[in-house]
């Protein structure tokens, strides 16, 4: 039996959505993904997870290693987006982006569509706040990444300040400054 593919009118593009670890990326990604018809949660750690041996996971004294990886699973996410959109679903990629050479890899890779670039802000306080309340807690404080990415992000993408923000708030401040079109049902609150 031969496999035929489906047209669909590809997604109106990907959203990268960014932040330093504990800043909610990866819930608030979630639940964005949920709010559209067809879509995807490209969450970039998974990706990461992938590398059965040999992995390096990103070290605040610096790794080589790891700096390449940072690149190969963005490489990897921006692939990704680019058929999920071809597809007609949404991907929502959640990573932290903090460099200006990480930042504009991803606005380089993604081609299927314009790429909306959201950097969820809550401050670092916030952010260690919330990773020691979480299930998957950090034991290095990346809270320093904040000054980075302010510093060389800085006019770049949507900056939301999420950290007196509900879930479903921080949702819906993403949207109002995409100007991307949630088609699925609204949950119930």
């Amino acid at each position: 039996m031969d496999l035929v593919p489906v047209d669909r009118t590809p997604a109106p593009g990907a959203l990268l959505l960014s932040g330093i670890p504990g800043s909610g990326k990866s819930t608030v990604a979630a639940a964005l993904a949920a709010r559209f018809a067809m879509s995807a949660h490209i969450e970039v750690d998974e990706l990461q997870n992938l590398i059965v041996r040999g992995g390096h996971w990103p070290d605040p004294d610096g790794d080589p290693e790891a700096d390449r990886q940072i690149f190969l699973r963005a490489r990897n996410a921006c692939l990704l987006a680019d058929s999920f959109v071809t597809a007609g679903f949404l991907p929502v990629v959640d990573d932290v982006v903090v460099r200006r050479s990480h930042h504009d890899f991803y606005r380089s890779q993604v081609k299927a569509g314009p790429l909306h670039v959201v950097f969820l802000a809550p401050g670092p306080d916030k952010a260690w706040e919330r990773n020691n309340a979480r299930h998957k807690k950090l034991t290095t404080n990346w809270a320093f990444l904040d000054e980075a990415m302010r510093a060389e992000l800085s006019g770049e993408g949507v900056w939301i300040d999420n950290a007196d923000q509900t879930v479903e708030e921080t949702v819906e401040a993403v949207l109002a400054a995409t100007g991307l079109s949630a088609t699925g049902p609204t949950p119930e609150r």
